[in-house]
């Protein structure tokens, strides 16, 4: 079983990015799919999830408006569009599983590794 994340890279402020999170082994769309992030010294963030009806939940008020999460069934795939990127966007993302929903960060059961989004003011 394998979670990976990917599409993260350099971006100016005010830019977009796509990340994609995929799965060898788990089949996303029976899952409950959060993305989350991490700056060095901080805690993991909850940012927004979409549950396996499709339903979406976003956890944190500072991504609202700007990040959205979508879902691919025939690719396997969940995607973060991030737009109208600030400097303080800037860390480690990362797509974690469930199959429980989206109402307790706490339920995450499969993690990626991670991809680094830099943004530069």
């Amino acid at each position: 079983l394998h979670v990976a994340e990917s599409g993260g890279g350099l971006v100016q402020s005010g830019g977009s990015l796509r990340l994609s999170c995929t799965s060898s082994g788990l089949t996303l769309s029976i899952y409950a799919t959060g993305w989350f992030r991490q700056v060095p010294g901080k805690e993991r963030e909850g940012l927004i999830c979409i549950s396996s009806y499709g339903d979406l939940t976003v956890y944190a008020d500072s991504v609202k408006g700007r990040f959205t999460i979508s879902r691919d069934v025939a690719k396997n795939t969940v995607y973060l569009q991030m737009d109208g990127l600030k400097s303080e966007d800037t860390a480690v993302y990362y797509c974690a599983l469930n199959n429980l929903g989206c109402d307790n960060l706490m339920w995450y059961d499969y993690w990626g590794q991670g991809t680094q989004v830099t943004v530069s003011s």
